[in-house]
């Protein structure tokens, strides 16, 4: 049975935003810079959950120092085009707005830098609406889903976990909930698997941003 939750944890790529075009698109670009040309852009969609570091070094085989280059050179093209190539999905700001109205904590959790997750929702103007925006940092102090939940549930002051829900479409945002004591809903509409999605232990799984809703605020 689904709880009354207090804190409510969002993905940003491929949960609230469909940001295909732009991480694509500024993936290519850092990618070109070392010689390597995607020629398949569907094979990047492997790449939309994961940390950029994982995925310059663990898939295209960039060593350290090398991978974060990459990683400024995506931000290059992120901070001049990418960041503006995404849109949010339908029905995701009216959810936000009832969910503050119940009395809701927001919070976003995302693999995305966190400079890039603060650019991408003012952009937007829906800011606003979270009361606590976490993402990597180059510094090393967060580098992966489970480092970004720990750091939401410190920065928010959420002593008990089972109060708390993370949503998000792939499975690093499932293992990072069960990590830390937090009920998962997976999502269908972002860029993982309804199977993915099960064997990572999701608690739920829907298909639409309105099943969010009913699931939350039945």
């Amino acid at each position: 049975m689904m709880k009354n939750y207090k804190y409510i944890l969002f993905d940003l790529d491929g949960t609230v935003a469909n940001s295909l075009v732009g991480v694509t698109n500024s993936f290519i670009y850092a990618l070109k810079k070392f010689g390597i040309i995607v020629k398949d852009r569907t094979e990047l969609h492997r790449a939309l959950g994961p940390p950029l570091m994982d995925t310059f070094a663990g898939y295209y085989g960039l060593l350290y120092e090398q991978a974060k280059q990459a990683i400024r050179f995506y931000g290059e093209y992120y901070e001049e085009k990418g960041f503006a190539e995404k849109e949010i999905y339908d029905g995701i700001i009216p959810l936000f707005e009832k969910l503050k109205l119940a009395g809701k904590v927001l919070i976003i959790a995302t693999a995305k830098q966190q400079e890039f997750a603060e650019r991408d929702l003012e952009y937007f103007d829906i800011a606003k609406y979270f009361d606590c925006i976490s993402g990597v940092t180059l510094d090393g102090r967060r580098i992966n889903k489970n480092h970004v939940i720990a750091h939401a549930i410190e920065q928010c002051g959420i002593s008990d976990t089972s109060n708390a829900v993370m949503i998000g479409d792939r499975k690093h945002d499932i293992f990072g909930a069960k990590k830390y004591g937090l009920d998962s809903i997976g999502v269908l509409y972002g860029y993982g698997s309804c199977k993915e999605l099960e064997i990572a232990g999701a608690d739920f799984i829907v298909e639409t941003v309105e099943a969010i809703e009913k699931l939350l605020l039945r």
